[in-house]
């Protein structure tokens, strides 16, 4: 069962919105540029022109954005987070062919198929959960998404000079993570090369 409260995930995020608002802080990733090579492995991975895709954990609609300023033109972009100023900023950035939901996805899965989504993407958001709700998220996430379910997490097979994570990061067990992914499809690819240290990976997983 899971040891945190259920949105107990979402208590680090309205800690950093008390300290830096809705600027870049509030994500919690390390810097623009993490959060930018992470994006990158995504789209390396995963096609998404074109695509009807969900962002859960969206923020401030950051994936959105880095799409498009990568000529990456998806169909529709769905964002949801469970914080109603992150959710306001995203929508203020008129980013065209998204929409934002504020809601918590745990609590009501269902907002997962908004949009009836092609692609589902998790970026960030596993970090701060304990692995029995992480696991509620993917197979929630799994069951919603129509064609991809494609997410990255803090890899527990990271190298020795890997920087420390205390929480509220935590990392994951990357070989329970695929042993789940292969019992749900044969078609999965793992990354855990696009850090030095490999403290980060990312596991696609394809309905074919």
């Amino acid at each position: 069962m899971p040891t945190d409260a259920p949105d107990a995930y979402l208590a680090p995020y309205r800690d950093a919105h008390e300290v830096h608002g809705s600027s870049f802080g509030v994500t919690l990733w390390a810097s623009p540029r993490s959060q930018r090579r992470r994006f990158e492995v995504l789209t390396q991975m995963v096609f998404l022109a074109g695509k009807r895709v969900l962002d859960a954990g969206c923020s401030r609609g950051d994936l959105a954005a880095f799409l498009l300023r990568c000529g990456i033109g998806y169909g529709q972009y769905i964002g949801v987070d469970g914080l109603a100023s992150v959710i306001a900023f995203a929508q203020s950035r008129g980013l065209p062919r998204a929409q934002f939901h504020c809601g918590d996805f745990l609590a009501q899965p269902e907002l997962l198929a908004i949009g009836q989504p092609q692609v589902i993407v998790i970026s960030g958001t596993l970090n701060t959960m304990d692995f029995d709700t992480a696991m509620r998220v993917l197979e929630a996430a799994w069951a919603a998404a129509g064609e991809s379910l494609i997410f990255n997490f803090l890899s527990d097979r990271a190298g020795p000079g890997a920087p420390p994570q205390a929480l509220p990061a935590r990392r994951h067990d990357a070989l329970r993570l695929l042993d789940w992914a292969t019992r749900r499809t044969c078609s999965v690819q793992f990354r855990q090369d696009y850090f030095k240290h490999g403290h980060d990976a990312t596991i696609l997983m394809r309905k074919r």
